[in-house]
């Protein structure tokens, strides 16, 4: 009974992945906005001579905590990006430190401004001290902030993958790489092998409705599951192309049997409607080359 009420909330959050980790880590910063809010306060009050308001330290950690949270879409898309590896740690280095500085003096600028409104809207001033001090106080617990978030990000996605599944060719399942470049010269496959704790599960590929670019995955989507599969959108496509898919947009392509109808607007892009109620953005770089696919040899 656990169990299967387990597997429900995990299908469930599965199906709205984005929207069910923002309010998480809005509860998160909430919670966490709070608890520095009134530690700021008791240590204040502390001083007989204390003349703090008590609302300053809350706007002081709520501004903090709303600019982090309006920047984390920034944060996960460059995580996505540029991923941690064991190769090229130098250039790894070098980007993830440019991207501390970036987030920081986004941090910084956003929560600023939003103190500066408040404090006017109060009739008050706010003074953020001298600049550049200020900022590197600031950029200290903003980089440790970075480093803290792009460790969990990866923890995080490699649990969800194992928890969800992770698909491979099922030619590719097992034997050397070698082996499975000949055979996806081949031919496409039938099949997609999905690995999911301890257990496999044999997904059709006829089946698979659409393909969507995430990072170093292509997601599989079939019957209203997502299936990762690390792998790009063009590599998967030349794999699948004799399957009857092509691109529709720079991160999506469709499987021609999916596809209940299709409508265009007025700037030469469209609009895809599955079979299964979902609809794809088609863009016009591809819809000539999407129509051309759709006629019969």
């Amino acid at each position: 009974m656990t169990s299967g009420k387990a597997k429900s909330m995990f299908e469930r959050f599965d199906q709205h992945p984005a929207l069910y980790s923002y309010l998480l880590l809005a509860l998160y910063f909430f919670i966490n906005a709070a608890i520095n809010a009134s530690s700021v306060w008791m240590e204040h009050s502390r001083n007989p001579a204390n003349s703090l308001s008590v609302l300053e330290p809350i706007v002081w950690e709520y501004s903090s905590a709303i600019s982090t949270l309006l920047l984390c879409p920034l944060l996960f898309f460059w995580f996505n990006r540029y991923p941690l590896r064991l190769t090229f740690v130098s250039r790894q280095l070098l980007v993830h430190l440019l991207g501390t500085l970036v987030f920081s003096v986004l941090h910084v600028s956003i929560m600023v401004a939003m103190r500066e409104l408040i404090y006017h809207w109060q009739g008050g001033n706010y003074n953020f001290g001298p600049l550049l001090r200020e900022f590197l106080y600031e950029y200290r617990k903003d980089a440790w902030g970075y480093i803290w978030f792009l460790l969990t990000y990866q923890l995080v996605m490699f649990g969800y993958s194992r928890l969800k599944g992770e698909a491979h060719q099922l030619d590719t399942a097992e034997g050397s790489v070698e082996e499975s470049q000949q055979q996806k010269s081949q031919k496409a496959p039938e099949h997609f092998l999905v690995k999911k704790l301890d257990k496999e599960f044999l997904i059709r590929t006829d089946d698979i409705e659409w393909l969507e670019a995430s990072g170093n995955y292509v997601n599989l989507h079939s019957k209203g599951r997502i299936y990762p599969l690390r792998a790009t959108l063009g590599s998967t496509l030349e794999l699948l192309s004799s399957k009857g898919f092509s691109r529709i947009h720079r991160s999506l392509a469709v499987n021609h049997n999916a596809i209940d109808n299709i409508s265009y607007d007025s700037s030469g892009d469209g609009d895809i409607l599955l079979k299964c109620g979902q609809q794809l953005a088609l863009s016009r770089r591809y819809k000539d080359a999407f129509r051309a696919a759709l006629q019969p040899d």
